[in-house]
Parts: C-alpha cells; sequence; structure tokens
C-alpha cells in the first residue's frame, strides 16, 4: 500500500470466545483479546498505537543526528467509567531515548524537544485523532449493505 494513500483499514474476525485477529492490507496479523490471556486487549492496542506512532515520528527526525543507543517509550492512562462513558484520562507518553557521546547525539538529544512537539502538535495521527476527538461512525453491515464498503 502507498503511504501517500489516506485510507487505511484493518478487517478483525472472531477467532473464539473473546478473542479475534486483526490483519492489515498488507497481511500483517495481530491477535486481540479481552484481557483473560497475554493477547493485546483495544485499550492496550490504543495506547500502543499512540507510542509507537510518536515513536516513528521521533526516531524519524533524530535518526538524521545520531542513531540511538536506546530508544524506549511507555503509554498510560486511566480508564474510567462516568458521566460520558468508559475512556481513558491522563494519558502521557514517555520517551526514554539515550545517545551517544559526541557532536552528533548532542544533535539529536537537541532536536528531542522539537521532535517531541512536532509528533504531538502536528505529526501523530493516532495521538492527534484521540486529542481532536473526531467522530466514529458504527454501523451493522448486515442491516446496512453500504456498510460493506471495503470490507473483504
Amino acid at each position: 500500500m502507498d503511504e501517500r494513500e489516506p485510507h487505511r483499514s484493518i478487517d478483525l474476525v472472531r477467532t473464539a470466545k473473546g478473542r479475534y485477529l486483526a490483519t492489515n492490507a498488507r497481511g500483517g496479523e495481530l491477535p486481540v483479546g479481552s484481557g483473560d490471556d497475554s493477547d493485546f486487549t483495544p485499550v492496550e492496542l490504543l495506547l500502543a498505537a499512540i507510542a509507537g506512532c510518536s515513536a516513528v515520528d521521533v526516531d524519524l527526525i533524530t535518526v538524521k543526528r545520531s542513531e540511538p543507543e536506546s530508544f524506549a517509550v511507555h503509554c498510560s492512562g486511566e480508564k474510567v467509567r462516568d458521566a460520558r462513558g468508559n475512556h481513558l484520562v491522563d494519558l502521557r507518553v514517555s520517551f526514554d531515548v539515550a545517545f551517544p557521546d559526541g557532536d552528533d547525539g548532542d544533535r539529536a538529544r537537541a532536536a528531542m524537544p522539537r521532535a517531541l512537539a512536532q509528533t504531538r502538535d502536528r505529526l501523530c495521527t493516532v495521538s492527534r485523532t484521540v486529542a481532536i476527538g473526531e467522530p466514529v461512525v458504527f454501523t451493522d453491515a448486515g442491516a446496512d449493505p453500504q456498510a460493506r464498503e471495503g470490507s473483504s
């Protein structure tokens, strides 16, 4: 798939009670669970998507200056149930990146604040979508044949 193509999609099929398999357009597969086993839950996948999207942005910006010695990202949030229903609050993304000593490492370290601001404010599609609060439309494809658009 051409990354310049704006449409994104996955297909998810049930494999057992509380277990599913997500498949992307390139054939990649990811098991999804309800939390009864080691498979990622949907909330964990959302946190992984936020962390992964921002990690790609920050990595691509800083690696132009220096290859990191270590690169880790932690993403967390608190699940609450209130008048607005179930949702996450206090979403946080924490980067722990080390660059080597020397001029290249210094340039990469100096680029980190701007890279974090760029991923937060403009680049990361996942966190930007969450922050903006784009509505999600739910349909029943069995009741609405047009809802099957793009499904395989």
